[in-house]
């Protein structure tokens, strides 16, 4: 291999070094997707804040970066809408040029035994995590740019088979199947494509629903005995997202704490 073959990836990276490198991030309003909104704007990104319904809570994102001297704005898309995130990633090129990295964030939980499922809400959460993750997924294959890198969200609930979860899971393992095969067939892109699984994790999301004692529980599961922060995680994804992690290609990152 030449030295200019090894060094094409690096130059990838670097071809528009003069402009910030732009994310979108959906659920980028709340929990982990706002932490991460923070935490790419503190590497220099220039971000797209993709939220749902709560416009005060992506417009606070979007205050909070530009307050730091950041750039960001908030569009509002349903995920499993094809023509809302088309229009999320185009304001993404109309506002700063182009879309570098992607995290998919957005998810809906929803928790029952599998005999009493209400299948209208297992509907609803298969057309957010399922449907929305491949909306997603396919506008960042036709529009991400070379070095990029696209972050789905699973759940460490797909090893770990907590009962109630049969919903949440089976939707979440659907995602980490969609993220191996686009990490295939983005091959010769320079994009990389990757799952973060986060273990329990203190968010709004997670806590909602549950009594002190089964946060305990659930809390005192990792070797490292608390329940993971939006922060732990949305470091992992910032790693995904620079150089520097740009050879973890096509993998599942189980960020739990150590849960086996």
């Amino acid at each position: 291999m030449s030295p200019q073959e090894t060094a094409a990836p690096r130059a990838a990276l670097d071809h528009h070094a003069d402009q910030p490198r732009v994310a979108i991030v959906t659920g980028g309003s709340r929990g982990i997707g706002r932490e991460t909104v923070s935490r790419l704007s503190a590497d220099g990104f220039a971000v797209v804040v993709g939220y749902a319904g709560n416009r005060d809570l992506a417009e606070a994102a979007v205050k909070e970066v530009t307050a730091a001297g950041g750039r960001a704005v908030a569009v509002q898309a349903d995920v499993a809408d094809e023509q809302q995130v088309a229009a999320l990633f185009d304001a993404a090129e109309s506002e700063f040029g182009g879309v570098d990295v992607v995290v998919h964030a957005a998810g809906r939980l929803y928790l029952s035994p599998v005999a009493d499922l209400d299948l209208a809400k297992l509907d609803a959460v298969h057309r957010t995590n399922i449907r929305g993750s491949f909306v997603v997924a396919q506008q960042s294959a036709r529009k991400i740019r070379g070095g990029g890198a696209v972050v789905t969200f699973s759940t460490s609930v797909v090893g770990l088979a907590f009962p109630g979860y049969g919903a949440y899971s089976a939707s979440k393992g659907a995602i980490e199947a969609l993220t191996m095969i686009l990490a295939r067939e983005l091959r010769g892109r320079d994009v990389t494509v990757n799952a973060v699984a986060p273990g329990p994790t203190a968010t709004d999301l997670f806590l909602e629903g549950k009594d002190e004692e089964t946060i305990a529980r659930l809390a005192a599961q990792p070797p490292l005995q608390r329940l993971g922060t939006p922060a732990d995680v949305a470091e992992v994804v910032a790693f995904l997202a620079s150089p520097a992690g740009h050879w973890v290609n096509g993998q599942v990152i189980r960020a739990n704490g150590g849960i086996i």
